[in-house]
């Protein structure tokens, strides 16, 4: 019997240890957080304050390969709302020389090697392959013209290529440009603490410009543990905040959020209603702003 109550009392000692190594823990990590979110702001000279993410585990529905299937839901309606609202107002008459009433804005693309700018932008203009003649050392450039409320939109977008001939193109294609997109592969964290170079890099050029931090690669994503995904979605949400820059994951695959980013800066530059509801839902899409 004492041998017993000796081994209960053991167990309890355990538990109670256990317990309050975990509690210390758990608050070790919570200043060391707050340490390195003070030592971003400082750096970056921006206070940072954005709300915990949800640990809600719903994951979008997946096909009989295991890829998520096209975004449905707040994504579609917000895609239908702005759709509507393009159509009620697009008049161009196209008949017309191709030189009246266009407006050419330039966008920038940042973001390291193999990281889906070039797929990002095929999707969203609808080629294939690159044209040769507009692709020069270090840039790759696209163009597409949308038409909204009786003047054609011309956007000319400036894809900054990661390799070591990339950097010394930053000054051509990120002057005059009126949004720079700061892309990161999100299934790789080196490429996500690389967005605050080519932020510092991209701003010594152009002060004016629009920001907006992209996380590529939404479909291979999701695959990850619940865990990572949180981890890396947090930091993407702290570097978003301090860069005072709106945050899409997207996947051009499955073409997750593509068009909506396009949206968003084409209804920002030209005042036009349209709302961007905030998802922060671990395994979905996060939009965060």
């Amino acid at each position: 019997m004492t041998k017993r109550l000796l081994l209960c009392y053991r167990r309890m000692v355990h538990l109670n240890m256990k317990r309050k190594i975990i509690c210390k823990f758990t608050i070790l990590q919570k200043y060391l957080n707050s340490f390195c979110n003070k030592v971003l702001a400082c750096w970056l000279g921006k206070s940072i304050n954005y709300r915990q993410l949800s640990h809600n585990q719903s994951f979008p529905t997946t096909t009989a390969t295991g890829m998520p299937s096209p975004p449905t839901g707040v994504e579609m309606a917000s895609h239908r709302g702005f759709s509507e609202n393009m159509a009620s107002t697009c008049c161009c008459d196209h008949s017309k020389d191709s030189s009246e009433n266009v407006v050419a804005l330039k966008i920038s693309l940042l973001g390291d090697n193999q990281i889906g700018k070039t797929s990002f932008l095929r999707k969203y203009v609808g080629k294939e392959k690159v044209d040769e003649g507009l692709s020069t050392k270090g840039v790759n450039q696209m163009d597409k013209t949308l038409c909204v409320k009786g003047t054609r939109i011309s956007y000319s977008m400036w894809e900054v290529k990661g390799d070591v001939s990339g950097p010394t193109q930053i000054p051509m294609a990120c002057k005059d440009s009126v949004a720079m997109f700061f892309m990161f592969d999100l299934t790789s964290r080196c490429t996500l603490s690389s967005v605050l170079s080519w932020h510092q890099q991209a701003r010594q050029w152009n002060q004016t410009a629009i920001p907006v931090m992209i996380g590529t690669k939404f479909d291979d994503f999701v695959k990850l543990p619940l865990d990572l995904q949180w981890t890396i979605a947090s930091q993407a949400r702290a570097y978003a905040k301090a860069l005072n820059a709106p945050l899409f994951f997207s996947s051009a695959t499955y073409n997750i959020n593509v068009n909506k980013i396009f949206k968003f800066i084409t209804a920002k530059l030209f005042n036009l209603p349209w709302s961007l509801e905030r998802n922060l839902t671990i395994g979905e899409p996060i939009i965060d702003f």
